[in-house]
């Protein structure tokens, strides 16, 4: 007798009409006709089931505080942070709390099931800090939430930050955080990095930097980041998010830049909706993309993740928590439209942000937590294309959401139709299945 049986599951891997059984919390079979009785069964009628999407880039702090206390005009990064400044006099830990819990929920409708989210430390209160780490244990149950130690304002540049990240890191945040190129000078930026690799290394803890999310190809701290990646012994423990400087960089430079990233064994992570809409600001015609060089960065072999980043705050006005949505918009910005990048694209927003988190268990094979979603799309290229509802998630065996399939009645020209847009693949699509 198992807990759960799914039938007639397709795999992100290709793999068709699979059955998956949970005992304990565990997958404990994958395989054709199991045959077996289960307290509960979900039949995926040949539609994909998924390891839980991952979020490894967010801020959890700011999310749903959109128009508090009034509206980015300029749209840009720099006016955000200066938006997020004039809030954070105003946080309260009760209304930090209550927004996150609002997110969370949404989040695990989506089948999104953990999150890496930046905790701005420049307030000497640590408010934002406390609330997190309350949500944190709150929603420990359903969502693997860590906490990044963010001094936003800059770990040199704003007094009392150096200061305020040790007491963060004190208090149980889980990561070094860090913005050198919104440090004063680039000297300013690259010391910064120094010194907060130097307290991961000492603190026996992972790093991950905002790092050159700017336009100016001259911001190279990914470099310096490298480097002490490498001089502390920190490699598969290092991430640099954003890297939007690199879409700007001359190709030589960048050809010594990715084979220093892949050395390090650092991870990457763009925010492709994040960064195609704050970067490019001040430019007139051609507009830069903004988004880093995602394709040649998987090529080297570096693993890439996507974030999410911002829903409804004072960077973006627009989110709903769909990783699929994220993974939609980094093929466009990429243009990365083969099959095999489509996928790749799949895998950044599942397996290679769960590499970035360190998450155990993370998967679809036998003694893997029994966590997963059941998508209504037949494959990863598909739920892109659809961004695919949701029809039931599952967490260490138990269903925390499930919905019924949507689909839209038509009368037309005397006829009764269903349409279901899963259905609508072309021949050469469902072919390729």
């Amino acid at each position: 007798m198992f807990d759960l049986i799914v039938t007639n599951a397709n795999l992100p891997d290709g793999r068709t009409g699979i059955d998956i059984a949970v005992r304990d919390g565990r997958i404990a079979a994958v395989e054709r006709g199991i045959g077996a009785e289960a307290r509960e069964t979900i039949d995926a009628s040949n539609r994909l089931v998924s390891p839980p999407f991952v979020d490894p880039h967010f801020h959890m702090d700011a999310t749903l505080s959109l128009g508090l206390p009034r509206m980015n005009r300029s749209g840009t990064l720099l006016e955000g942070i200066a938006l997020w400044g004039e809030l954070k006099p105003l946080l309260t830990r009760e209304a930090l709390v209550e927004r996150a819990l609002r997110y969370c929920d949404l989040a695990v409708a989506q089948g999104l099931l953990a999150i890496r989210s930046h905790v701005d430390v420049s307030d000497p209160r640590l408010v934002t800090v406390e609330a997190l780490l309350e949500v944190k244990d709150r929603v420990r149950p359903y969502l693997d939430l860590q906490l990044v130690a963010f001094p936003q304002d800059g770990y040199l540049r704003a007094s009392g930050a150096a200061d305020a990240l040790a007491r963060a890191l004190d208090m149980g945040v889980d990561i070094v955080g860090g913005i050198p190129h919104f440090e004063r000078t680039m000297a300013e930026g690259a010391a910064s990095v120094v010194a907060l690799c130097r307290i991961a290394a000492e603190r026996g803890l992972p790093v991950d930097m905002h790092c050159d999310e700017s336009d100016d190809p001259l911001s190279r701290h990914v470099e310096t980041l490298a480097a002490e990646t490498i001089r502390h012994g920190l490699q598969g423990r290092v991430t640099g998010s954003h890297l939007t400087s690199m879409h700007s960089m001359d190709n030589y430079y960048v050809s010594k830049l990715i084979p220093l990233i892949l050395d390090a064994g650092m991870h990457v992570i763009p925010n492709p909706l994040i960064n195609i809409t704050l970067q490019g600001r001040h430019d007139n015609y051609p507009k830069r993309r903004g988004m880093t060089r995602v394709p040649e960065l998987m090529a080297a072999g570096i693993n890439v993740a996507f974030g999410h980043d911002c829903v409804m705050d004072p960077w973006y006005s627009l989110g709903s928590g769909d990783m699929l949505e994220v993974a939609h918009m980094a093929i466009h910005v990429g243009q990365m439209t083969s099959r095999k990048a489509m996928r790749a694209c799949f895998e950044a927003v599942t397996i290679n942000s769960a590499r970035v988190m360190g998450l155990d268990g993370y998967g679809l094979a036998v003694g893997d937590n029994a966590d997963f979603v059941v998508l209504q799309a037949q494959d990863p290229i598909e739920a892109i294309r659809l961004k695919a509802h949701r029809l039931a998630v599952v967490r260490r065996g138990r269903i925390i959401a499930r919905s019924e399939p949507r689909v839209c009645r038509l009368f037309l020209d005397g006829r009764d139709a269903i349409v279901d847009a899963a259905a609508y693949a072309p021949q050469a699509e469902r072919d390729a299945h």
